[in-house]
């Protein structure tokens, strides 16, 4: 079993699985966003007290999850570039880091969005608003330091040890309503109680969840493929696929 993980540390192996299983995830990613689209705009009725305007949950909500999620796997596979020196490790996590920058941007703007009707404004310096937009700068500062390190594996090396220690903010984030007084609302499906959504409100929202990350999957598999390519550009295995008959 463990022989079958490791050959996925290879860049030859893990490219040609990405390409097996992209398509894939891509079509399970558009299955789950036509029935989640459909259950949260279509068969969940109204909120109580926001009305209509509710409906951004569906979007903003699993892009705020996935903004958090993707960040946890950029900073772990940069940790196993790190501390085992495994090239696929710096790979998978440059590809992450324009994902987790996009979903996090997402979440801040449809929170913005969201805001406005039910808080009269744009954007507070709220706890969990202003943990997530550092959330924004830890990726927008990681993509710059490997813009600006020529040598891929320094730049790897550098981005690791910012990823690692931006990771602090991740619990800063997740509890950021509870341990401070804020405008955010609580949790109304990750706590200990029963969730505070009606079911026919929370099963196309779990819906959208998954589409989120079966999507952010496909697409991390696209640009791990583009990183190794780029990566391995002068071997002789990459020569090969690319004057091989695929490519003609």
């Amino acid at each position: 079993m463990f022989e079958r993980f490791h050959k996925f540390a290879s860049p030859p192996h893990f490219h040609a699985f990405a390409r097996m299983l992209s398509p894939w995830l891509f079509g399970v990613s558009a299955l789950l966003f036509a029935a989640g689209l459909f259950g949260g705009l279509v068969y969940a009725p109204a909120d109580y007290q926001q009305g209509e305007s509710f409906r951004i949950i569906y979007i903003h909500v699993p892009s705020a999850w996935l903004s958090m999620f993707v960040y946890m796997v950029m900073a772990s596979a940069g940790a196993v570039g790190l501390i085992w020196k495994v090239k696929m490790g710096d790979i998978v996590a440059r590809a992450c880091a324009p994902l987790g920058a996009s979903f996090t941007f997402l979440a801040l703007a449809t929170g913005s969005l969201w805001g406005k009707p039910m808080w009269g404004t744009w954007w507070v310096w709220d706890a969990r608003l202003t943990s997530e937009l550092i959330l924004l700068f830890l990726y927008l500062g990681y993509m710059a330091l490997q813009s600006a390190i020529e040598d891929r594996r320094a730049a790897a090396r550098a981005g690791a040890v910012l990823a690692i220690v931006g990771v602090v903010n991740i619990p800063i984030i997740h509890y950021s309503v509870e341990w401070w007084s804020t405008l955010h609302q609580g949790a109304t499906i990750t706590k200990l109680d029963r969730p505070s959504m009606d079911i026919s409100m929370l099963i196309p929202l779990l819906g959208m969840t998954l589409a989120f990350k079966t999507l952010f999957a496909a697409v991390l598999l696209v640009r791990t493929r583009c990183e190794i390519l780029e990566f391995e550009q002068h071997t002789n295995w990459v020569r090969e696929l690319a004057t091989g008959p695929e490519v003609r």
